[in-house]
């Protein structure tokens, strides 16, 4: 049974949206399996792409990517809400040790991205996760002049291609789903 890697996300304007599915062409390239998810939205008047995450898919899943868009440099409320409802997975310590990483995406260059992604690494690491960025040994990450951080794949929005994300945007999610799908291989 091939390794899974849950890409768990919120998206509001469809950008969150862009990285997790690019990230998950990554995983699949590696041979593991993408299970995209979104978090629950406040309103029911939100469209959903992919289905609502379940605590027993969390549980399951081999590896973890968390995704959100900055709001004044933290994790959307909506992401922040989910976590907050995982206090029986900590006490069960059902998380622990499993690989996890994340990306965001913001409306300028400067609108919080590194903040938010390591806001979001602190549930991860209450859950004994065991936490992966994006090494320089990717060549984008290097050249990149909008998103791209060593903490995880990010994008500017509105500064991309008519596919919504930079060549080196495309890039860097691949490689972080590669690098996920290796490790939760390894860890299997």
């Amino acid at each position: 049974m091939p390794a899974t890697v849950l890409i768990l996300y919120h998206s509001r304007h469809g950008s969150v949206q862009q990285l997790a599915e690019k990230i998950a062409v990554g995983v699949q390239s590696a041979g593991a399996e993408a299970l995209l998810r979104c978090v629950a939205p406040w309103s029911a008047d939100t469209p959903l792409t992919h289905p609502v995450v379940t605590k027993a898919e969390l549980v399951q899943a081999n590896a973890l990517a968390i995704g959100s868009p900055v709001r004044f440099g933290q994790m959307s409320s909506e992401m922040k809400q989910f976590w907050e409802q995982t206090s029986d997975l900590w006490l069960q310590g059902a998380l622990i040790d499993k690989p996890a990483g994340v990306f965001t995406s913001s409306s300028s260059m400067h609108g919080g991205q590194e903040a938010n992604l390591l806001g979001m690494m602190l549930p991860l690491l209450h859950h004994g996760m065991v936490l992966l960025g994006q090494p320089y040994d990717a060549p984008a990450l290097h050249q990149t002049q909008s998103g791209g951080t060593p903490y995880g794949p990010t994008q500017v929005a509105g500064h991309g291609t008519a596919s919504g994300l930079t060549a080196h945007e495309h890039t860097l999610c691949l490689e972080f789903g590669k690098r996920l799908a290796r490790f939760a291989r390894k860890l299997q």
